[in-house]
């Protein structure tokens, strides 16, 4: 199978632990969810883990064309805000913010953005189904 052709695949089991939330597991990994209808604080729900994966997914998509590249960095930070419709019930949009502590130029910048708009799996998976807008910026 040639490298264009390869499929990975994900596998998690989510079970719930009680009426006040759940546990994932993927690997040797484990996250809580908050699944109780009255919230919690100390777990991320659906919405915020929809969220979380779209950020760390801009992160991975980075760190992986950063070598290629050969982009300079010290740091990323993404800040990802979705709004709710309540009927049908979805995420109509999601903004974000990349903030990157880099030297490179803005068109470098603009480069890495590129790159992670159109590699990047859950950004891909997310983006046709909302409306998904945001800005990559040196940070500072």
């Amino acid at each position: 199978m040639t490298e264009t052709t390869r499929r990975l695949s994900f596998q998690v089991t989510a079970r719930r632990t009680d009426a006040h939330g759940s546990v994932a597991r993927c690997k040797d990994a484990e996250l809580w969810l908050d699944t109780d209808l009255a919230g919690r604080m100390d777990a991320f729900n659906p919405a915020e883990l929809l969220l979380a994966a779209l950020s760390a997914c801009m992160i991975k998509g980075i760190e992986r064309v950063a070598p290629i590249l050969k982009f300079q960095l010290c740091g990323v930070e993404v800040r990802v805000h979705g709004v709710r419709q309540d009927v049908p019930p979805r995420l109509e949009s999601i903004d974000y913010e990349i903030l990157v502590d880099s030297d490179e130029s803005e068109q470098r910048l603009a480069l890495l953005h590129d790159n992670v708009r159109k590699y990047g799996t859950v950004f891909n998976t997310v983006a046709p189904g909302t409306r998904l807008a945001g800005v990559l910026r040196r940070a500072g």
